[in-house]
């Protein structure tokens, strides 16, 4: 290995990859100190290679402890541990440390490490002493050894698992801002999540729905209309407020002036319902947040201000910062500004909470799904503070079947070393935000908790590299919050995973996402999966935001729209033919197993009548698939071709529906009717009787 490799090595910089087994990609040397160099290692130079490789050698000569330790509960304890030297004290500090303190002779021999170990079987835990065994949590744990070193690492302490699966549960994949009911202002918003809830779980006995990201935008007109490219993961967008559940609405004595504005967000509405509009995303904050200035304006009762300012002393120095930034860029004062910026967070909050409850008041075992994009736009608020993020590359993905250019994200990453400094801190943060109002999370590309796709600035995405965070600890902290929030977590790891990812990632109950169309039997014939040969550990789908909704693929709908906006790279007549053949192929497995295909409709309830015979933990029915919409949410590789993640949820013909229209659709009801029968089915003990 020369110098530049062992450099990159240690920093989780890779040289190579291999994008299939039997291939493997050699990294160009620009990009290996391209990447290094937004790491903080000069390496313009052999000498200064050598230099910072001789650095390291010393630094681990004299390293007591590493940066991060992890304990699983139920393990043994991390074998950093057990080598110190003899006689070695070691001492927790912080808050959730509990005054916990081993002793003084913390030597002995490794441990062994079971996230290194495929399969290692039951971990046995070790036998605890009185005031021995740490409490869950993240803490600084401080060690001194005989000779007069010291060190300091963040210690994770984390339950063996993430909180598991209800025994079966079916839900519903919806794009909120695509449904709209007769009281929202031109796009989908939190009442009407909040009424789906309560219709789908009364009336169907879903036990769970998804939604897109509901992170913070950037402000500024044209909005990105994409929610995996938001301001801010960390707080939510008040553009999903519905408006007349404010409770300060009532109150308002500028009445006529809030009707006025909520007769316009009836026209916005009607526009986008009647006359084919697509959501405009701008032109509805425009009206939510004049009428948010209004109602900002009415004095709060002692028991709202109370809460008010519970929240802002529990999300501390970042909301503020968040607000003043949200202040200076949407045109206010950043002083006077910041506080109506901090009152937005906190109502879009509780409106959040709120749906959550609706959710759980529904019958629902889980409640809403919320999604966590991988990561933020670089000009967004999350971004000003930027010491946290490596600002002259983006995230995106190599070459692969799907996109042979590699795909570019255009979204900044967080620096791994950053990170294990801070001791995962905003990572934690994060998630606890989002779990304040989850009953489970979905990660996107749940991959990048282990290592990311990093493009250096004018690099095409071919000429990326990937660069390792800390997966072990990533992964703690995950489960680490969700066991606090008592939240389930779903990985979305399609395309290509390593192994040893999907190990991980299972060992810990984080259930991965298995769409359809994508299980074949990749390793033998390529065919169809059996659906007993599904992982169970899985949220199961037929389709997601971007692909073809079910109709639109069974009729091969997709094609003729990507041949008609000239996205395709070979001849329509091929592409049909091989999508035509891929759709037969599921067909006849439906046929096989006795499913009625005979029309759209029926083939499509076929579909998830199939998915509710894999072991799948999770199911969920695409809300489109409901009412036969044939339009893809988003279409991957396009920008001004088509309109991404504008369009309302709509009937087979493109005619927009209300969520009313949809709750009385008999296409609607008699999918959901037939899913919720197939899981009472399948979970129904032998000789119960089946609802």
């Amino acid at each position: 290995m020369d110098d530049l490799a062992r450099l990159a090595a240690l920093h989780g910089v890779a040289t190579t990859y291999q994008p299939a087994e039997d291939v493997t990609v050699r990294v160009p040397e620009a990009t290996v100190a391209a990447v290094l160099r937004e790491l903080g290692v000069d390496c313009d130079t052999p000498q200064a290679v050598r230099g910072h490789l001789a650095d390291a050698d010393r630094e681990a000569a004299q390293r007591l402890l590493p940066p991060v330790l992890v304990w699983w509960a139920g393990s043994l304890p991390p074998s950093e541990l057990t080598v110190l030297p003899a006689g070695t004290r070691i001492r927790l500090e912080g808050d959730e440390a509990g005054g916990w303190l081993p002793g003084e002779d913390s030597g002995g021999e490794p441990a062994r490490d079971p996230a290194q170990d495929p399969d290692p079987g039951p971990v046995p835990a070790p036998e605890p002493e009185p005031g021995r065994v740490p409490p869950l949590g993240v803490h600084r744990l401080i060690a001194e050894a005989p000779d007069g070193r010291t060190g300091a690492a963040t210690l994770i302490i984390a339950p063996e698992r993430a909180p598991a699966a209800p025994e079966r549960a079916h839900g519903l994949l919806v794009q909120l801002y695509s449904l709209l009911s007769e009281q929202s202002w031109g796009m989908g918003d939190l009442g009407d999540l909040a009424a789906l809830a309560s219709w789908a779980g009364r009336t169907h006995g879903v036990g769970f729905i998804q939604v897109n990201p509901l992170h913070a935008a950037v402000p500024g007109t044209p909005t990105d209309p994409s929610p995996y490219r938001p301001s801010s993961r960390r707080f939510p967008d008040p553009v999903h407020l519905r408006i007349e559940d404010v409770p300060e609405y009532a109150d308002c004595p500028d009445s006529d002036a809030l009707a006025e504005l909520a007769a316009r967000g009836g026209e916005l509405r009607r526009e986008v319902l009647e006359k084919g509009a697509l959501i405009d995303r701008d032109a509805v904050w425009a009206l939510k947040r004049a009428a948010l200035e209004l109602l900002y304006a009415v004095p709060r009762t002692q028991e709202r201000e109370a809460a008010y300012q519970v929240f802002r002393a529990e999300q501390g120095t970042e909301l503020d910062r968040h607000a003043t930034w949200c202040a200076e860029h949407a045109g206010d004062d950043p002083r006077a500004g910041a506080d109506f910026h901090r009152w937005l967070v906190w109502l879009t909050d509780t409106q959040l909470s709120a749906a959550q409850l609706a959710a759980r008041e529904a019958g629902m075992a889980v409640g809403i799904v919320h999604d966590l994009a991988v990561g933020v736009h670089p000009k967004g608020s999350d971004t000003s503070s930027p010491s946290l993020y490596a600002t002259a590359v983006s995230v995106g993905a190599p070459p692969d079947a799907f996109n042979a250019r590699g795909q570019d994200w255009s979204l900044p990453p967080w620096r791994p070393d950053r990170l294990a400094d801070d001791g995962y801190a905003p990572f934690r943060d994060l998630l606890r935000g989002v779990f304040r109002y989850a009953g489970a999370l979905r990660i996107d590309h749940v991959m990048g908790l282990f290592r990311l796709w990093w493009i250096p600035e004018g690099a095409p995405p071919a000429e990326g590299t990937y660069v390792s965070y800390d997966g072990e600890a990533m992964l703690a902290v995950l489960v680490l919050e969700a066991h606090r929030a008592g939240a389930l977590v779903i990985g979305e790891d399609l395309g290509t995973v390593e192994p040893r990812v999907r190990r991980a990632l299972a060992r810990r109950g984080v259930l991965g996402t298995s769409v359809l169309w994508f299980e074949r039997d990749w390793a033998g014939d390529g065919q169809p999966l059996a659906p007993e040969a599904w992982r169970a550990g899985c949220l199961a789908t037929a389709t997601t935001h971007d692909l073809p909704p079910t109709a639109a693929k069974l009729a091969g709908a997709h094609v003729e729209l990507r041949d008609r906006l000239g996205l395709l790279t070979r001849p329509v007549e091929q592409e049909q033919t091989e999508d035509a053949a891929d759709t037969a192929q599921w067909l006849d497995v439906l046929e096989r197993l006795g499913l009625d295909t005979k029309g759209e409709e029926a083939a499509v309830r076929a579909l998830y009548g199939f998915l509710l015979r894999t072991p799948a933990s999770l199911v969920g029915v695409w809300l489109p698939d409901a009412v036969g919409d044939r339009r893809p949410q988003n279409l991957p590789g396009t920008w001004d071709q088509y309109p991404n993640w504008r369009l309302p949820v709509a009937d087979p013909a493109g005619r927009p529906l209300t969520l009313e229209a949809l709750a009385a659709s008999p296409r609607a009801n008699a999918l959901l009717g037939a899913v919720r029968e197939g899981v009472s089915a399948r979970t129904a003990p032998p000789g119960a009787r089946r609802v």
